[in-house]
């Protein structure tokens, strides 16, 4: 069945576009909540939000359809969507929503959905979401008598804290560390310098006055700058860079050099190796992150595991395979041992551990490997389906051979944005950008004359 509302992470779009809009978010809580209508009980939903303007519109639109559906809603407000993973376990919630479009510019919105266990939904069931979506759904109403209640809560943000601050290891203590942290203006302008000040850090802060429109803007993991000139100016020791939904986590160390999700996993790798208890003989990771990564693990007598992008691809070969350390270059990082998703603050803390133990500097931490030259383009397209066209294809497989035994070659639609990734990684920097850029002609060139 081909999907027409979910991408690699929930539903995404512009705001107040087709398929982001009131309407839809509307329908999206009726199907929802009937499918999770299971038993007698009183079922309830969770919904969580970044600091988005239109995450008003669409929290009022989840809110209608779901107590149409007979469920109690639970609003949480701002808040990370690891948050809302913990806290639909933690209440015994049935269903867990997310209002973000995660790293998107303000003018996109997204709704995630995670389930009863605090996983983002299988295939499966988004399928099953998808086919409801397009019919009747308002057979499926409750009756006048079953109609949900909704109710905000203030305080929960608080256990999310108390929770972060319980993954450092006990013995460790930020005394003593002056740590630069942006919060994208994004959903943990509130709780991620909460945490980390409570822990023993000495706290300075930036991206954490959020106004609607400004969440990812200049700020957070896709727009380090702000946080390197922030880490020279006042001194800092580690810079943390969060995304708007704070599921992704980058770093800036003490010299201003920023360290991605592939660093920061080779990081937490070998340090819970080095402890005996990482799980799975190597970690799980996309096949966007670096070759050098992998021969860095390779090195350690650890495996890499790759899927395609997206972390719920990276979670489920973790549960099937008893992995507990996964993640993404672009800083997504997965620790099952204390989470369902993706967990920048928590991601953070790990490394922040190592720092302490070792009594080093970040930068000499966090630079476990020298990456191999890779290089990522985009090409945006308006409709067709370029990768199906003979030239591209050829052009591919010329590549491919190209680089054969010497590197790596990623071409895919992006899940979330009308976009053509074009990704190659060798030892031959020169080569890697003439293979790029060639293939982004072809491509650029086959949708111009489709359309």
């Amino acid at each position: 069945m081909t999907r027409r509302y979910f991408g690699t992470d929930g539903i995404r779009g512009q705001s107040n576009v087709f398929p982001m809009t009131p309407d839809l978010a509307m329908r999206v809580g009726i199907a929802v909540g009937t499918i999770f209508r299971r038993g007698h009980h009183r079922h309830r939903v969770v919904i969580g939000k970044d600091t988005r303007l239109s995450g008003y519109m669409l929290e009022n639109a989840l809110v209608a359809g779901f107590t149409a559906a007979g469920l109690d809603v639970f609003l949480l407000g701002p808040i990370p969507t690891p948050a809302v993973a913990m806290l639909t376990r933690s209440l015994r919630a049935d269903i867990g929503v997310m209002i973000s479009a995660s790293h998107n510019p303000f003018a996109d919105n997204g709704i995630k959905l995670f389930g009863p266990d605090g996983y983002k939904l299988s295939d499966e069931l988004e399928l099953e979401i998808e086919d409801l979506l397009d019919k009747d759904i308002y057979s499926q109403l409750a009756k006048p008598h079953e109609i949900g209640r909704a109710k905000r809560v203030d305080g929960d943000i608080y256990r999310y804290i108390e929770f972060v601050k319980r993954t450092l290891p006990r013995e460790v203590t930020l005394d003593g560390l002056r740590i630069a942290i942006d919060c994208a203006n994004g959903a943990a302008y509130k709780a991620a310098p909460a945490a980390l000040w409570e822990l023993g850090a000495d706290i300075v802060t930036i991206g954490n006055e959020p106004n609607g429109t400004n969440i990812n803007f200049e700020c957070g993991s896709t727009h380090p700058e702000a946080l390197r000139k922030k880490v020279h100016e006042v001194r800092a020791d580690i810079g943390i860079a969060l995304d708007g939904d704070a599921d992704r986590v980058i770093i800036v160390d003490e010299r201003g050099e920023v360290v991605d999700g592939d660093q920061l996993m080779a990081v937490i790798a070998d340090s819970w190796a080095n402890d005996n208890i990482l799980r799975g003989g190597g970690i799980v990771a996309t096949v966007m992150s670096n070759l050098g990564l992998e021969r860095f693990l390779g090195g350690k007598g650890l495996s890499l595991a790759r899927t395609k992008v997206g972390d719920r691809y990276v979670v489920e070969h973790m549960r099937n395979h008893n992995f507990n350390v996964g993640g993404e270059q672009s800083g997504h990082i997965v620790l099952s041992d204390y989470g369902t998703t993706g967990d920048g603050l928590v991601a953070a803390l790990q490394v922040l551990a190592c720092v302490k133990r070792s009594g080093k500097t970040v930068s000499e931490i966090c630079r476990k490997f020298e990456p191999v030259p890779q290089l990522l383009k985009n090409v945006r397209i308006s409709g067709g389906k370029p990768l199906e066209n003979p030239v591209v294809i050829q052009a591919i497989a010329d590549a491919e051979s190209e680089l054969a035994g010497n590197g790596r070659l990623v071409i895919r639609p992006s899940g979330t944005e009308p976009l053509i990734r074009v990704m190659a990684e060798g030892d031959d920097s020169v080569r890697v950008e003439s293979i790029v850029n060639g293939l982004v002609d072809v491509i650029a060139n086959a949708r111009s004359a489709a359309a």
